[in-house]
């Protein structure tokens, strides 16, 4: 039998989401008091947060502001601005936390592990001998980066971008 280390706070945020409530995402969009709030940079069509559920240090998520659920629904902007959202994000991570490559991509829907309805672009930095005795014995995954210290590393350098 395994043994597993899971994340509570994630299933409460996960099962809003599912219950009916209005779309997490849209939530940090506008800003929404109960909501936590890690986003880096915004753009008239996309929003760069940091994942508050990281899988490495500087786990990032660029979402388009309209709500959409289909890929295929994206303009030729947006996906145009998440592209753009893209190199940008790559370039401040880079300088930061020096990755030894990058996961890029989305799940899209439910039998891809898609949590959150929102279409959402993942950025995950990947380091070089980054499996832990946890990871490869319990099938768990320990961050030893608390995100908002990452958002705190990192935030300054998207301000720096908007300003440009």
């Amino acid at each position: 039998m395994r043994n597993y280390l899971f994340n509570t706070e994630k299933i409460k945020y996960v099962l809003s989401e599912k219950s009916g409530s209005h779309c997490i995402f849209c939530s940090i969009r506008d800003g929404e008091e109960d909501v936590k709030n890690l986003n880096l940079f915004q753009t008239d069509l996309s929003l760069i947060t940091l994942n508050l559920y990281p899988l490495n240090p500087g786990h990032l998520m660029i979402l388009p502001l309209r709500h959409i659920t289909c890929y295929e629904e994206l303009s030729d902007a947006e996906a145009a601005d998440i592209f753009k959202c893209t190199r940008l994000s790559i370039r401040i991570l880079n300088s930061e936390f020096q990755p030894h490559g990058y996961n890029i991509g989305y799940n899209l829907g439910e039998g891809s592990g898609a949590s959150i309805g929102h279409i959402h672009q993942h950025i995950v930095p990947r380091y070089r001998n980054e499996a832990g005795f946890l990871e490869v014995l319990g099938g768990t995954k320990i961050s030893l980066v608390d995100p908002v210290d990452a958002f705190e590393r990192i935030a300054g350098k998207f301000k720096e971008a908007a300003e440009r």
